[in-house]
């Protein structure tokens, strides 16, 4: 099969990463190619409906991150580093054609309690900036009116541990890892890689400030859907422009880091997996109008290959059941059984929508084994 031609984008964003590569082990090809593509896409944030965040995360110091920032830096448009700057100064700076906003040590913004609370609004200002079209409302000015600040950047923020949940649900995320022996990278020194990084940062700006207008106009295919697609979607829109297998590249990192973010959100994952064995329970039992709690948990407790069992202290009880299914709208009631007697119980009907929206069943296919009398030959 014929490879894909080498365009001259292509050669760029190939130059890109294998600069980046020289300074940083990333923790998998995929995500090398996402760090690429969002430096590169911050060259075209004016014709872009969303600013993707760039989270560069690690369990623990040394592993990397500083050092793909100061590559970062000096490769993507207009680098602005938020470090001891206030929110104030980051609306300012924030025009038709943004900054791209650089974070080092996210942990000491976001890391505690009373940190959190004190950048509020440098978290509210990430938040609304993902997306264009959400500007801040401050009083300004000797006369105290209102005035609009634009938030639309794109950013990357860089420290230990995860950045709060509403940033990381906005970010390509990037977990790095501390390199082992043998894992070899070149020292970065400032003096000797600025000037290289610069080059390219400007041939990149060349090849992609002219095609502002097409990158506007593209809608490309996203193997994913709602907030992880706009996410992506910046770096897939290079990646066509660049063409060659570029293309091909951006939506394997997107399918592959998006189902490891997914992966990492323990409690949603959690509380998805209750759903569908609910359902299973439900269904094993002949799928009763209603369900006591007891009844339920007793099912739920006895698939030795699912965390019910050794849930808290004791294994799930009612409680708990209740705490998880809250967030669904889902209750307990008070249900007369047979016999006369009155007991809490759960009415199936009630799972249905969550089913449905959460952990939808897949859809027999057309043409599948449906009946006997749709086969071919087998009718009387």
């Amino acid at each position: 099969m014929p490879q894909p031609e080498t365009t001259a984008g292509s050669a760029l964003l190939d130059e890109l990463r294998a600069q980046i590569a020289k300074f940083v082990i990333l923790p998998s090809q995929e995500a090398l190619d996402a760090v690429t593509l969002w430096v590169a896409a911050s060259h075209v944030q004016p014709a872009l409906q969303h600013a993707p965040r760039l989270a560069i995360v690690g369990p623990a110091k040394r592993c990397g991150k500083s050092r793909l920032l100061d590559v970062i830096t000096e490769t993507v448009h207009e680098p602005l580093i938020t470090v001891n700057t206030s929110p104030a100064v980051v609306f300012r700076a924030i025009g038709d054609d943004p900054p791209t906003l650089l974070v080092d040590e996210a942990d000491t913004i976001f890391g505690s309690i009373k940190a959190a609370e004190k950048n509020e609004e440098l978290r509210g200002l990430l938040n609304a900036g993902h997306q264009r079209n959400r500007p801040a409302l401050r009083i300004s000015g000797p006369e105290h009116k209102p005035q609009a600040f634009p938030t639309f950047a794109m950013a990357a923020l860089a420290g230990i541990g995860d950045l709060p949940d509403t940033v990381m649900d906005r970010a390509v995320v990037i977990r790095m890892q501390r390199r082992k022996n043998g894992e070899w990278v070149e020292q970065f020194r400032s003096r000797r890689d600025i000037p290289a990084l610069h080059d390219l940062r400007d041939r990149l700006a060349a090849w992609l400030r002219p095609l502002m207008d097409t990158a506007a106009d593209l809608v490309p295919h996203m193997p994913v859907e709602d907030r992880a697609a706009d996410t992506w979607e910046p770096l897939v829109i290079v990646a066509e422009l660049a063409d060659g297998t570029w293309p091909e590249q951006a939506r394997a990192a997107c399918v592959a880091m998006c189902a490891a973010e997914a992966g990492k959100d323990e409690e949603s994952n959690l509380k998805t997996r209750l759903l569908q064995d609910i359902r299973r329970a439900f269904a094993r039992c002949g799928d009763p109008d209603i369900m006591r709690t007891r009844d339920l948990l007793d099912e739920l407790l006895k698939d030795q290959e699912a965390p019910w069992a050794e849930y808290g202290t004791a294994g799930l009880g009612p409680r708990h059941l209740g705490i998880l299914l809250k967030d669904f709208d889902i209750k307990a009631a008070t249900h007369r059984f047979e016999g006369g007697r009155q007991a809490k119980g759960f009415a199936r009907l009630r799972f249905v929508d969550s089913w449905a929206r959460y952990c939808p069943e897949e859809p027999t296919p057309k043409g599948g084994d449906e009946s006997a009398a749709s086969r071919p030959g087998l009718h009387p």
